[in-house]
């Protein structure tokens, strides 16, 4: 049996590690593993020659070399889902704290602390009007980006009774068919904006979301709406936000990615990125990116990547050999890889392929050890990216 090595990066619950049968060993100073957990650690995959694969246990994939992963072969998977209970669970009493003015509240509770006792029933009856807030029940709430989180978010305002559109610039359906009924899907990103009170952005950072928030971003908002950032922080401008909110135009930010340039500001309330940050989520994404990543070294499998296509096939017990082909996606690859395999007198088994317009990814499975000639002539073919064999004994 096949032992691979794997390195961890950052505090990876141990429900996830613990999934690992004995053919894995895990070591956090491994300096050239086959596999990687990370969460939010940056990761360059040129340092790891030997690399086969990195699961980021969460969403973003920001912090990898995602576009040297794919050029090298190595397939990068993340764990969409994993985490949408905590970021939703942490968004709604955020918006609470901003519109009842809790934080406000609880500092003057404290400052009545040198008050003497007979005098604090009093000090809170005739303070607490300084207070008072509004509520989140019929408020508009706009979702920008509906993945997971942003599905689980537009069906939790639905739930508190708020009215809810939602847009997503490239939307799944098998996320938008989670959508409760009442929310209404735009066409168009301007749509939601103009009718939120509260919009709340769960978007990944991309070449299309970096910087999205800009002025003109801003400008299609109502006046007076309060945004929302439990996402990534470079997808917001914090310059056209500061100015939108030292304005008026907009009543307040509120956002899991406290900077220099937004801590102080008296509108902007922020939290130490604490979106993902639950011990239920961690150890979900932790379960999560290690049952991808084991399924992919011992198996070649692939769900969730966000560099290769996903396919799966489970070997059948006369396989000796599967052959992982990974190319890029140009025509006549599984002819080539075909002609080639058959020319050498070797018998296919089994041949599936997926591609995801970028990547075409081959498993083959034979019933004989493969001829290294076979590999080699594969290999040669410059739109061949990477080879590997899986041995089953």
């Amino acid at each position: 049996m096949t032992s691979y090595r794997i390195k961890t990066i950052n505090a990876i619950a141990p429900e996830g590690l613990e999934l690992l049968g004995d053919e894995y060993s895990v070591d956090p100073s491994d300096e050239n593993p086959h596999g990687i957990v990370v969460r939010s650690s940056q990761v360059d995959v040129d340092d790891y020659p030997d690399l086969l694969a990195l699961a980021r246990a969460g969403a973003g994939v920001n912090n990898i070399t995602v576009d040297k992963a794919t050029a090298k072969g190595v397939c990068v998977f993340n764990t969409p889902g994993a985490n949408a209970n905590a970021v939703v669970d942490l968004v709604f009493p955020m918006i609470g704290i901003w519109l009842r003015n809790i934080y406000q509240g609880i500092a003057f509770c404290k400052s009545l602390e040198d008050v003497p006792p007979d005098e604090v029933n009093a000090k809170v009856e005739s303070g607490k009007s300084a207070f008072r807030g509004v509520e989140i029940a019929g408020k508009t709430l706009g979702v920008v980006g509906l993945g997971q989180i942003g599905v689980r978010l537009a069906n939790a305002g639905i739930q508190r009774f708020m009215k809810v559109y939602g847009f997503d610039p490239s939307p799944s359906l098998d996320n938008i068919h989670n959508l409760f009924s009442e929310v209404t899907v735009t066409r168009a990103m301007a749509d939601t904006l103009a009718q939120a009170d509260i919009v709340s952005l769960h978007l990944p950072v991309n070449d299309q979301t970096r910087g999205m928030v800009d002025a003109d971003f801003i400008a299609k908002m109502k006046r007076g709406a309060i945004l929302i950032n439990y996402a990534r922080g470079p997808i917001v401008n914090e310059e056209a936000v500061i100015a939108a909110l030292d304005s008026g135009y907009l009543k307040a930010f509120i956002s899991d990615f406290p900077t220099p340039a937004v801590i102080g500001h008296p509108k902007v309330l922020t939290t130490p990125h604490l979106g993902a940050s639950t011990a239920e989520s961690e150890g979900n994404c932790s379960r999560m990116a290690v049952r991808e990543l084991s399924a992919y070294l011992t198996y070649g499998n692939i769900t969730h990547s966000v560099n290769f296509p996903n396919l799966e096939s489970i070997p059948a017990d006369n396989v000796h050999t599967r052959l992982i082909v990974i190319n890029k996606d140009v025509p006549g690859m599984i002819g080539f890889v075909t002609n080639v395999i058959g020319d050498h007198g070797a018998n296919i088994m089994s041949f599936k392929n997926e591609s995801n317009g970028n990547v075409g990814y081959s498993i083959i499975d034979l019933d004989s050890a493969l001829d290294q000639k076979i590999v080699a002539a594969i290999e040669a073919n410059d739109d061949v990216i990477r080879t590997r064999q899986i041995i089953f004994d």
